[in-house]
């Protein structure tokens, strides 16, 4: 598939609560990331995750599907011009890549995910 979807992350209201509810319901791995305030979920299969406090005031708690690009910047502007808005302009991800988030024309929102080349 050349666009997989391969990162799925919760934005909580409750970390602690989530993280202890997800844990117990799937048997997922968490580990703490302190340096980016971030908990990864490791499945043992499928497209890794994540969680994180919900930086958006009086937003609920929320999933978010992310979809590989070469490029996010291409990608996004390509998305604007079918019609999307977007929500969170390139974000690096020290050491790991760039993100952008975008609402499609329906309203659904979706992240985009360019990884850093392998060293």
């Amino acid at each position: 598939m050349p666009n997989p979807f391969v990162h799925v992350e919760l934005a909580t209201n409750d970390l602690p609560r989530a993280k202890d509810f997800y844990a117990k319901l799937f048997n997922w791995k968490l580990k703490d990331e302190p340096d980016f305030d971030y908990t990864l979920i490791e499945p043992g299969s499928g497209p890794d995750g994540g969680m994180m406090k919900n930086p958006v005031p009086g937003v609920p708690s929320h999933w978010l599907a992310y979809v590989q690009v070469d490029d996010v910047a291409a990608s996004a502007e390509k998305a604007k011009s079918l019609g999307a808005t977007v929500c969170k302009e390139k974000t690096e991800v020290p050491g790991f890549g760039w993100f952008v988030v975008i609402m499609d024309p329906t309203g659904a929102a979706l992240g985009l995910w360019e990884s850093m080349p392998a060293k």
